[in-house]
């Protein structure tokens, strides 16, 4: 067999995995083929303009395969109030709704109805604007998705890791971490302001145009990016204004289009003439959160990001939280709720440092303020065992995530500090005292009969 023969079944191979990793659970396999299908279009022809896809949008199959998935995620209601149990419960139920979307989108009737605007409380005490399109609009939206997002995918670099099927969080802190310890431990840590809200209309169309010849799938689009977001004063009286620029966060096909607009930050970066190429440096991007890493960055590399970012792209750095980190003993990088830093060696030999990766203190701060709010006295009424599977869930899901690198410190210390919170709401109960047994330790009853996760360690490769 010639050695271009094996490339090419060895390119088509990867092709077929990576089309593959686009399934979904509870897909139909009809539509798992034809997202399949328009992934490889796309790979195979990176120049070419789909031009009948709003039919696909409006099939029965595809909004039934949509509601399914909006239905499992569950959320709240829009501005409409329906809720999805409501839908559900009328007559003729979720089939009722599939069809008359079927309906509106092949006459081309279909309208968005407002965005309901909630302030969500942040960390640092600032409050993030979250849009919720109405539970109809949420269908429409991921029938969109499920065909667009093939499409894009297969544009996507490699250093994306953001709102990707098969790719996480957890694999862009991996590469953080590959390339400090590859030498390159310079970085620029780069925060956009209010990223979602000040997208550029008119320039992610463009974006969604290279790709997407459709004008009634881009006639969609603009619909969604323009719906009157309704909100209320502190009266309790609705008010709308209708967006000139981004795209809300929470509405469902909202993360495709803000990774798709960050695409072409990494394709210039990537591309002859940029700093992948000049500067030797590493871009690695979740969402709207990158890192550079270079073995040093230059004031060329910066100005090079702030007018391609500002000037090209017309967004905003935050530069007060945007900065350069020198990777060496005594300096940190906090990436995705994990931190990067060299540690003294305490055990093998005095002076030795070793990198390491482990949970930030931000994401400990979070996690203690959600443990404490569930184990508060006014939750004091609620049976011992609903209250530890409550907060065993969120340690699962904690530990899940920051399972990479060096956790085990981390771990004792949320470990001593859950068992202490179980145990003050154990003697807070005046009426429903819950006591060991004869010759138990309160910690084994807690953790033991009560069944009280503690986090461990299982070592994870970088």
């Amino acid at each position: 067999m010639s050695d271009a023969t094996t490339g090419d079944g060895a390119e088509l191979e990867r092709l077929a995995k990576a089309a593959a990793a686009l399934n979904r659970p509870g897909l139909p396999p009809k539509l798992s083929a034809l997202r399949q299908t328009l992934y490889l279009k796309a790979k195979r022809e990176p120049a070419f303009r789909f031009y009948t896809l709003y039919g696909l949008i409006a099939r029965l199959d595809v909004l039934e395969a949509a509601w399914a998935l909006v239905a499992a995620n569950d959320g709240a209601p829009g501005v409409d109030g329906v809720t999805i149990a409501q839908i559900e419960a009328a007559p003729g139920g979720a089939a009722a709704l599939v069809a008359t979307l079927h309906e509106v989108l092949q006459s081309k009737q279909y309208r968005p109805q407002a965005v309901r605007r909630v302030l969500i409380p942040k960390p640092n005490g600032k409050q993030r604007p979250l849009g919720i399109p109405t539970v109809r609009d949420r269908v429409v939206q991921t029938a969109a998705t499920l065909i667009l997002g093939p499409i894009f995918e297969a544009d996507f670099q490699a250093c994306s890791h953001g709102y990707r099927p098969g790719r996480s969080a957890q694999d862009a802190v991996r590469e953080v971490a590959r390339g400090v310890e590859a030498g390159n431990t310079a970085v620029y840590d780069a925060d956009l302001q209010a990223y979602f809200d000040s997208i550029p209309h008119d320039k992610l169309m463009q974006c969604v145009a290279r790709r997407v010849a459709d004008r009634s799938v881009l006639r969609l689009i603009r619909q969604w990016l323009t719906t009157p977001v309704e909100e209320r004063d502190k009266d309790g009286r609705p008010r709308r204004h209708r967006p000139t620029q981004g795209t809300p966060q929470g509405g469902v096909i909202s993360p495709l289009l803000a990774n798709l607009y960050l695409h072409w930050f990494d394709v210039v970066f990537h591309r002859a003439g940029g700093p992948a190429q000049w500067a030797g440096a590493r871009l690695v991007r979740y969402a709207d959160d990158f890192v550079i890493l270079a073995r040093a960055i230059e004031p060329r590399l910066t100005t090079w990001v702030e007018r391609t970012l500002e000037g090209w792209l017309g967004l905003t750095i935050n530069r007060t939280k945007t900065r350069v980190v020198q990777m060496a003993p005594g300096e940190a990088l906090d990436f995705l709720g994990y931190t990067f830093r060299y540690r003294p060696d305490q055990y093998r030999r005095v002076g030795r440092w070793y990198f390491t990766v482990e949970p930030s203190r931000g994401a400990v701060a979070r996690l203690r303020t959600k443990l404490r709010a569930l184990t508060a006295s006014r939750r004091g009424y609620r049976p011992v065992i609903e209250v530890i599977a409550a907060v065993n869930r969120v340690l699962r899901g904690w530990g899940e995530y920051f399972k990479l690198g060096r956790p085990t410190p981390v771990y004792r210390e949320v470990n001593a500090f859950v068992v202490r919170r179980i145990q003050c709401h154990l003697r807070r109960r005046s009426q429903r005292r819950c006591r060991p047994p004869a010759g138990m330790s309160e910690y084994a009853f807690i953790t033991q009969q009560l069944g009280l996760r503690q986090l461990s360690e299982a070592p994870t490769p970088r």
